[in-house]
């Protein structure tokens, strides 16, 4: 019997490789967004690939009154469930340092809307005695920096709500993989300037698939971002506050 996987934020590089790498295991997908035609395009696809059921739902962040559709939709499928959460928004932090009202877009994108939809789904997640929640934060997370300190803070949110979360799954079954991506190639990082080491989504999307069958708690991607950011989290802040990282 195949399970399903809700895919939120299911129109990012990220996303898509993630979807089509679950569909080639005859997985059932619904794939949530805001472009419903990107999301029809990419169901179509997955199904040739050899997903078991592949729809297209409608999901915006920062508008939990659909969220209830998606789980009821969810619900009349037997299996686990299981949720990719790949949401988030990274304006410059210039573009925030002019206007902070960007803020709360930031983090509801990037953390309370996700975590407000996983809170409606960790009951069904209970209920069935198994699945997994995938969320996808970032290493920008881990201290808070220059160059995008409000994303960091939105995601470092995230990371800890999926701890959480974890601890509470783990009861009846359940995983969490919280997953720290470094640079990746996606629309997010395009036009950024100092970029190195980028990751093909291709990539991460395989790691992520290793580490829901390994029951990973925490995964970076790719692996050598563990290093990197055991590095930058041991600096003095004397120092680190100095710095332009």
């Amino acid at each position: 019997m195949s399970d399903s996987w809700i895919i939120l934020g299911a129109t990012s590089s990220m996303a898509k490789a993630f979807a089509r790498a679950v569909s080639d295991r005859g997985e059932r997908v619904f794939l949530a967004g805001r472009d419903m035609a990107d999301l029809e395009a990419m169901a179509s696809d997955c199904l040739f690939r050899g997903a078991a059921v592949a729809e297209a739902v409608k999901f915006d962040a920062r508008d939990s009154a659909g969220f209830g559709a998606i789980v009821e939709r969810v619900r009349k499928e037997d299996g686990l469930i299981n949720v990719a959460v790949f949401v988030g928004s990274m304006p410059p932090q210039d573009a925030i340092d002019t206007d902070p009202t960007l803020i709360q877009g930031v983090v509801t994108d990037s953390h309370t809307g996700p975590a407000t939809f996983l809170q409606m789904i960790a009951p069904e997640i209970e209920a069935r005695g198994g699945g997994t929640v995938v969320g996808v934060g970032s290493v920008a997370g881990d201290r808070g920096r220059i160059g995008n300190y409000v994303y960091g803070s939105a995601k470092a949110g995230f990371h800890t709500y999926l701890s959480g979360l974890r601890n509470r799954l783990t009861r009846s079954g359940g995983h969490v993989v919280t997953v720290k991506p470094g640079f990746v190639d996606t629309a997010m990082t395009w036009d950024i300037e100092g970029m190195f080491l980028v990751a093909p989504p291709e990539n991460v999307a395989r790691d992520i698939l290793r580490a829901v069958e390994k029951k990973t708690d925490v995964l970076y991607t790719p692996f050598f971002w563990r290093i990197i950011m055991g590095i930058i989290k041991t600096i003095p802040e004397r120092i680190f506050k100095k710095m332009s990282v």
